[in-house]
């Protein structure tokens, strides 16, 4: 059985900032499961026993290769889509995560083309679905 699939998925997603306002992005490659080339945040599905900051800082260190210095609770999304033809369902838990712009680099190789640090008013194209409905959270926050 597969989260968000055949059954609810619970995943944590991070925006990743500079703390000067900067935000932290991918390009989702080819080898990804869904939003092909498409640029987005980081994320990723909690494992067993898990708290939600342990995803967090888990997945950034995966993706980013990056510890954080500041993590923030934004908020919480309950995400319904449809993915090759079958409904996905997730509840995703938002958060920005305060990371050296120094210390980033491409953790996942496999699954990003490449990263970089854009201004939410500038940012590229085209995004991940979900990615401005969450920014949103943020911003609500006023974190960015």
């Amino acid at each position: 059985m597969k989260q968000g699939i055949d059954y609810i998925g619970v995943t944590c997603v991070f925006y990743c900032h500079d703390g000067k306002g900067n935000l932290l992005l991918h390009k989702r490659s080819q080898m990804c499961r869904d939003e092909k080339g498409r640029w987005d945040c980081g994320g990723g599905a909690m494992k067993f026993g898990e708290t939600f900051e342990q995803t967090v800082r888990r997945e950034v260190k995966e993706e980013y290769d990056c510890k954080i210095s500041k993590l923030n609770f934004v908020g919480i999304n309950n995400v319904v889509r449809n993915h090759e033809s079958k409904k996905t369902h997730w509840i995703a838990i938002l958060f920005t995560a305060e990371v050296n712009p120094d210390d980033v680099k491409i953790g996942v190789p496999a699954k990003m083309e490449k990263i970089g640090w854009f201004k939410p008013n500038k940012l590229p194209k085209p995004l991940h679905s979900m990615f401005l409905t969450h920014l949103q959270f943020v911003k609500d926050a006023g974190i960015i």
